[in-house]
């Protein structure tokens, strides 16, 4: 069974269980239960990927075959309950972010808080739906966090003491950095024109660092190699492919945002330029735009209203700039910055195959 399909079985038995408990609580607790199945449910598992292969990047002696099923995987190690924390907290983290984006849609269904307003009208409900909708969510991304810390709690119960210092101290490094990146996202949306043109490329790309890059690559790495007992210097090889990596996929994610196609992002076309996101793209442009285009580019840029139409127009901009030809050359150089950290690597082989298609399927997804 592939690690991906072990994953899966993981987060299906976790949810199974948590199902049980919530129904001796209330029924009405059902459509919750259900948003967060929806959610968990699907997903190309990058981040559990990231810690298996961080976990096997390192020289150790493991039982049995790692693919020999699931009870071979969960029996040999603790990684698979580890790596099914990471995809949970990142459930939280999405619901989140997208009540803080005021995104309408996830991976083409309702976002979070748009489905529980739907709950709020189908039912007939008293009060503010919008309300609901929010307030639910906010208690749903709080409680995958909550899950997520139990998984976690089980993947460390077997373990020696100072491997669960190590292993908690990166995944407490993980959540300090995507909190705060977070917010950095939300003060660049406010405080943009506040800072000079010349800082602006700088501070987009600390935004992409602490609210993407690190933990969605690094910091699974250096989780899964913190659990086999990595010692620093192994930590420092990881992180220097890791962070590159995360942060060529990010500016991926970025391009996705303004020129995705939506049937295979699972988001309007443009959304990111309704949503007025201040990325390294709008920087790099913004750049090199006449002050009459920059200004009438920074009116349209966050206005929900956006029609097909002005997207195009704002497209055609960037383009114009030659800010997607920039980021793509950024991309490629982020890269390869990872790939050449990561064949001088002291890793085992086995992971750093694994990690070379990895990398690759990262920074060339089209969704």
């Amino acid at each position: 069974m592939k690690l991906v399909d072990v994953v899966d079985s993981r987060i299906t038995a976790f949810l199974e269980a948590r199902s049980e408990e919530m129904s001796h609580i209330s029924p009405d607790l059902e459509h919750i239960l259900a948003y967060a199945n929806s959610m968990l449910g699907s997903g190309k598992r990058f981040r559990a990927r990231f810690c298996y292969w961080g976990w096997r990047a390192i020289d150790q002696e493991v039982e049995g075959d790692p693919f020999g099923g699931v009870e071979t995987l969960e029996d040999a190690s603790p990684v698979i309950a580890l790596a099914t924390s990471l995809e949970v907290f990142h459930a939280a983290a999405l619901v989140h972010d997208d009540i803080m984006d005021n995104s309408d849609t996830r991976r083409g269904l309702p976002a979070a808080h748009k489905a529980f307003e739907r709950v709020h009208r189908d039912r007939s409900y008293s009060g503010s739906t919008e309300h609901f909708g929010t307030s639910t969510a906010l208690l749903l991304g709080d409680l995958l966090l909550a899950w997520s810390d139990d998984l976690l709690t089980h993947a460390l119960s077997t373990v020696r003491p100072e491997i669960v210092a190590a292993t908690r101290s990166q995944f407490s490094t993980m959540r300090q950095e995507v909190t705060l990146g977070q917010y950095l996202d939300i003060h660049e949306e406010a405080a943009w024109h506040h800072h000079g043109e010349s800082e602006r490329l700088e501070r987009a790309l600390r935004v992409v660092t602490y609210k993407s890059a690190k933990y969605s690559m690094e910091a699974p790495l250096l989780i899964g190699a913190s659990l086999a007992g990595a010692k620093p210097h192994q930590l420092e090889d990881l992180s220097s492919f890791g962070l590159p990596l995360g942060i060529a996929f990010q500016l991926r994610d970025d391009v996705l945002g303004v020129f995705g196609d939506s049937e295979l992002t699972g988001k309007p076309s443009g959304d990111d330029l309704r949503e007025g996101k201040r990325t390294v793209l709008i920087a790099r442009a913004e750049a090199s735009m006449p002050e009459s285009a920059k200004r009438v580019f920074n009116e349209l840029l966050g206005d929900r209203t956006l029609d097909p139409d002005q997207i195009d127009v704002m497209q055609s901009t960037l383009r114009g700039t030659g800010a997607l030809d920039e980021v793509e050359e950024m991309i490629q150089h982020y890269a390869d910055t990872a790939m050449a950290a990561l064949e001088s690597a002291q890793i085992t082989e086995g992971a750093r195959a694994e990690l070379r298609r990895l990398a690759d399927a990262v920074t060339r997804r089209n969704s």
